[in-house]
This record gives structure tokens, sequence and C-alpha cells, in this order.
């Protein structure tokens, strides 16, 4: 069996770099650890942090296939961020025109999540610690 420590990061490819760097920063708030240009790929290559911790990496490529998520897709489902107040975070992502789906109730749990979608329709699901 491994011996893993935790999750080291999550890598996003975007289709529009500074739309998604906004959304990532702005929106959601993640602190921007590093920014590089990788001329050879022409990518953008912007590590973000979340509570002080490295957490996403957000690439940009020239012309990436679209990810299918309706129907959804074998691989990845979604990122999940876990919140105090789930109804105050809804109200904050309603200021920035981002519409969530109704909440829902995790049935082992009992807590309460919804999900929105980055700009490039990724699933993001917001859980309410």
């Amino acid at each position: 069996m491994l011996n893993l420590k935790g999750v080291h990061h999550i890598a996003i490819i975007c289709s529009d770099y500074q739309r998604s760097k906004h959304f990532y920063t702005e929106i959601l708030g993640l602190e921007i650890l590093q920014e590089v240009f990788r001329e050879e790929r022409n990518s953008y290559k912007l590590d973000l942090a979340l509570a002080g911790d490295y957490t996403i990496e957000l690439f940009s490529f020239p012309d990436p296939p679209q990810r299918p998520s309706f129907p959804e897709a074998c691989g990845l489902r979604h990122l999940a961020f876990r919140v105090d107040n789930i109804q105050e975070q809804i109200l904050d992502l309603e200021k920035y025109g981002i519409k969530t789906e109704p909440i829902r109730v995790d049935e082992s749990s009992n807590k309460q999540f919804t999900f929105f979608a980055d700009p490039d329709g990724l699933p993001i699901e917001l859980y309410e610690d």
C-alpha cells in the first residue's frame, strides 16, 4: 500500500486564461503564488493557494478540447470546497452573476451542498462543513 500524505494540487486547463484567472482569484479568492508564461508552449501556468496551501495549477493551452460535463463523463467529476455558511457563499456568487443549483442535503452526513460552474463549465461544489 502507498503512504500518501495528502493532495498536492489539482491541475485545471482553461480556454480563456484571463477570464479563469479572474474567476479563481477575484471571485473564489484564491491567492496567486506564482504566474509563469511558458513561451515554448504558448501557455500560462498559475499556481494558486487556498488558506495558504498550494491547491490549484491553472493552465492555458492554445485550443484545448472541451471537457464534457453534461452528461457527466468518466474521469474527474468535480472540485469541492468546504464552507462555513452555504447561504452566504451563494449570495456572494450571485453578486457576480453566477448561478448555483438548488441546495441539496447529503443523505449520509445531513450537510448542505450545492454546485455551480467555472468559466469552462467545470463543476464546482460548495459543501457546508
